[in-house]
């Protein structure tokens, strides 16, 4: 269960990490009269990429914290869960609402705080992969 928990992890880590300093950048150049095509079709095949990981990752994270002795790894464990709700309560209270304004149209505020905000997440998962790492 340590390696597929940190199997889930750490892709995610790199998966952030390409949205953050490659993907959501690019946004600004796809241009307002395609934008939302494309916008939809970005969240669409986004969900099937990083939805199996996440849950991977939760599911395991949950079990890792329940399974953990009261040794060094549970306090890892218990930080590593305080993280990933940091990083679901962005997703859902900062990436979604940016994406659904998004996929109405093109507004660069509002790209702008999605790529500002993404790095919440950015720290949140890189911090995760670094604890994923220790626990192992």
């Amino acid at each position: 269960m340590l390696l597929i928990h940190a199997g889930a992890t750490l892709a995610m880590v790199g998966l952030i990490w390409f949205v953050q300093v490659v993907h959501y950048p690019l946004f600004r150049l796809v241009g307002p009269a395609v934008f939302v095509p494309y916008e939809n079709a970005h969240t669409r095949r986004t969900a099937w990429v990083v939805g199996p990981f996440m849950a991977v990752e939760g599911i395991t994270a949950v079990l890792l914290f329940g399974l953990t002795p009261n040794d060094i790894g549970r306090p890892v464990a218990f930080a590593g869960l305080v993280l990933l709700a940091i990083i679901h309560g962005s997703t859902v209270f900062l990436q979604v609402p940016a994406h659904r304004s998004l996929s109405v149209a093109w507004d660069e505020h509002v790209a702008k705080r999605l790529v500002s905000s993404n790095w919440i997440r950015t720290i949140g998962w890189s911090a995760r992969g670094l604890l994923a790492l220790a626990i192992l």
